[in-house]
């Protein structure tokens, strides 16, 4: 399947990249509770994606975040079909100087629970994300945040370390924006979700009516919300879960829900094909599929007991040189994923390739040859154990196949034997940031439309991954992107970041997503409901 640079460059790529949106168009939604119609009606979305936590300040994935696009407001948002952060409750929101950026809102703007939303919430919000730096929250997103100032209810001031940030628009519509009500939220620690459900913190486009975490969320309409995505079409929504991608498919061909979304396997997607009742879109996509290292627990990491940097490096040189990424692409995934050569997909501007040079046969291939020279260079003695985790349910139920292939070509190359493993998202989630997984699987949907979402919450120190992982050239070239106004240099200085973060590998990319997107005949605007992005919007749908 050729991606479109072109429309993937126009488009929120965060995608659902090989998320499947499916709708189903005959039946009752939520065991009969639909009477569609566009206005009316309750219109259910069914996922295998979990929710972490409904707290924004401690989740940084696509399941939570799906929800919190319902439910909390944002300063800024990306209109359907765009790219661009626009003001969504605010009514402006403008760079005043190089390095203040200056946000006025709405007014007479309030949470569902009747508390008044004002710049003091906004500040509590943003200074809450920073404060509690929760390991899969996204304080990371906020690095170049110096401060946040209440002028007077309707300002807020942004004041921020290093001047031009372009992408700090993008960053307040992202996981880090969420605006929260300061008189229901603790103020240094998470709060649990019923616990959120029942403060009705809510100013987004519904609010929640009831909550099983995990089971089942239903959504009601807020008349009350004035932000840039406007009234949903319809008067509520059920968000249902799934264990199982099987079920989640039956239950779409059978027209028990209306939409469904992350994640269905390739296989199902092209039997879903051939169903005369429901439609198949494909798109330009952003998801990235990828392998992190820890640079303290994988083999010879600094606190093994027989500790080698160059030995390490070794191990992931080794790793990118054998595995075989249009093998995984094409046998695993049907063309669903495309292989995946930099930490950046190909598409995004400033986007290069260099590990397809650095790596393999120097045309996208293995080489077992560049690998066992990489071993012989280090003097490292074949075979090396990898303890290597992987995530069933987050990913997909198919990671089982990516990771059982990796496996196997690791070990046909004599040089690794491997140890797979797999733990379930919501103990995978909080695991992988305490050192309990040395070498292990994540994806990522990207924030916002920029190169540097794939750079700067995976590279700088503290990072999002939390592998130990540090290098102040790296640093340098990241902190040089980010406020260069030039677009060819900047284009430049990001392909320079690439390459430095492929001479250390602390992680090896693998597969970049070709969304997928199945819609019934009688549901309107479920293109938008990713939006080529992974801000599902259930508000848009309508029957």
């Amino acid at each position: 399947m050729a991606m479109n640079k072109k429309a993937l460059h126009g488009a929120i790529a965060l995608a659902g990249a090989s998320a499947l949106a499916l709708t189903a168009c005959t039946g009752p939604s939520g065991g009969g509770t639909s009477t569609g119609g566009a206005g009316g009606g309750t219109i259910t979305y069914g996922t295998t994606d979990k929710v972490v936590t409904l707290d924004p300040a401690g989740s940084y994935d696509a399941g939570s975040f799906m929800v919190m696009n319902q439910i909390y407001p944002f300063l800024l948002n990306a209109k359907p079909g765009t790219a661009d952060a626009s003001p969504d409750i605010a009514e402006s929101a403008e760079f005043t100087s190089p390095t203040e950026y200056t946000v006025k809102l709405k007014p007479d703007l309030k949470f569902a629970n009747g508390h008044a939303l004002t710049s003091s919430d906004v500040k509590f919000s943003i200074d809450r994300v920073v404060g509690i730096a929760d390991d899969n929250g996204p304080a990371s997103l906020l690095a170049n945040l110096e401060s946040v100032t209440a002028k007077d209810d309707a300002t807020v001031v942004f004041k921020l370390k290093a001047g031009n940030d372009q992408v700090f628009p993008g960053v307040l519509a992202a996981n880090a924006g969420p605006i929260v009500d300061e008189e229901v939220f603790p103020a240094d620690k998470l709060m649990s979700d019923d616990e959120i459900v029942k403060g009705k913190p809510f100013a987004g486009p519904y609010t929640i009516e009831s909550y099983k975490k995990n089971e089942l969320v239903s959504l009601k309409a807020n008349p009350d919300y004035k932000g840039l995505l406007g009234k949903p079409a319809n008067d509520g929504a059920n968000i249902k879960y799934y264990a199982d991608s099987n079920n989640l498919k039956l239950e779409v061909q059978q027209g028990s829900i209306d939409v469904a979304g992350r994640s269905l396997t390739a296989t199902d997607a092209a039997d879903l094909e051939k169903d005369s009742k429901v439609t198949v879109h494909k798109g330009p996509g952003g998801e990235l599929r990828y392998i992190v290292f820890n640079f303290d627990t994988m083999p010879f990491g600094a606190k093994a007991p027989d500790a080698d940097p160059a030995k390490a490096l070794a191990v992931r040189q080794a790793m990118a040189n054998i595995v075989d990424r249009d093998a995984i692409a094409t046998q695993v995934y049907k063309g669903t994923y495309l292989p995946a050569y930099s930490v950046v997909p190909d598409g995004f501007a400033g986007a290069i390739q260099p590990l397809k040079e650095m790596y393999g046969d120097g045309n996208g291939k293995p080489s077992l040859d560049k690998a066992k020279k990489a071993f012989s260079d280090a003097g490292v003695t074949a075979p090396v154990n990898i303890k290597l985790q992987y995530n069933p349910d987050h990913y997909g139920k198919s990671s089982g196949d990516e990771y059982a292939m990796i496996k196997e070509q690791l070990e046909k190359s004599g040089l690794f034997t491997v140890d797979l493993q797999s733990t379930e998202w919501v103990t995978y989630s909080k695991d992988r940031t305490k050192d309990v997984y040395p070498v292990y699987q994540l994806g990522w949907f990207p924030d916002y439309s920029d190169a540097d979402n794939y750079l700067t919450p995976f590279f700088l120190p503290n990072n999002f991954l939390k592998n130990h992982y540090e290098n102040a050239a790296v640093t340098d070239l990241i902190t040089k992107q980010l406020t260069t106004v030039d677009k060819a240099e900047r284009e430049k200085v990001l392909g320079e970041a690439q390459t430095a973060v492929a001479k250390d590998l602390s992680t090896l990319p693998l597969l970049q997503g070709a969304q997928l997107m199945v819609a019934g005949k009688d549901v309107k605007g479920v293109d938008q409901t990713l939006d080529a992005s992974f801000k599902t919007r259930l508000g848009v749908i309508s029957k």
